[in-house]
């Protein structure tokens, strides 16, 4: 396994755990009062925020792990620096269950619900900067990519690849006039991250058999 291939590997490990970790806010919150059909399909109902927060994190993590693979598919080698700003990637996805769980357990609850979803919010913005730090540091020279690789035309995606370093922000404030509503934002742009995907610029010649695409 080559250099690029371990850290892919490490990276996976990681993305697995975290998406694993998300399952546990689905639990009953008082299953001891639960005696009767009608008292289960209450409880159920009742965890309609655990069922939001999920499904929200859920798609996050996976279309953050789509575009991991699909970038690190056209990467050769690494350098320290790219190490690093994986980690720094890689910390928020797996912290990402601690926002996912206040989410679950606030959102249906006024004040704390905006505090949550800011948080998470705060997170995704974090998210953003990350992997916008390491698209950078792969087209600053080009040297970390294989040879199918257009450099200086990736060079030209960094504008769309920060599309998110501005929308998240955003989303912070709005976290504070509707929590619900900012969530469900969250979970319109991973719907929508994961249909609009960025192509990676190939050469001409390159020998490969499916074009690799980020999303923004």
């Amino acid at each position: 396994m080559n250099e690029s291939g371990r850290v892919e590997a490490f990276s996976d490990g990681i993305f697995a755990i975290a998406i694993t970790l998300l399952v546990l806010q689905l639990t009953v919150v008082n299953p001891s009062q639960v005696t009767t059909s009608k008292d289960a399909w209450s409880q159920l109902g009742h965890l309609w925020t655990a069922y939001d927060a999920y499904l929200v994190s859920f798609l996050v993590i996976g279309i953050m792990w789509l575009n991991h693979h699909t970038v690190f598919s056209y990467v050769a080698r690494v350098d320290r620096g790219l190490l690093v700003i994986n980690l720094v990637l890689l910390l928020v996805v797996a912290a990402l269950p601690f926002p996912t769980a206040l989410v679950s357990d606030w959102l249906n609850q006024p004040g704390p619900a905006e505090v949550a979803v800011a948080v998470f919010s705060c997170f995704m913005v974090v998210h953003a900067l990350a992997f916008q730090s390491l698209w950078w540091w792969l087209t600053r020279t080009g040297h970390l990519f294989d040879r199918r690789v257009d450099v200086e035309a990736a060079r030209q995606t960094r504008r769309r690849f920060a599309l998110g370093t501005v929308v998240y922000p955003i989303l912070v404030g709005l976290s504070f006039v509707s929590p619900v509503l900012t969530l469900g934002l969250h979970f319109a742009l991973a719907v929508y991250y994961a249909f609009n995907q960025l192509p990676i610029p190939l050469k001409p010649d390159a020998s490969t058999d499916d074009e690799g695409h980020v999303s923004l």
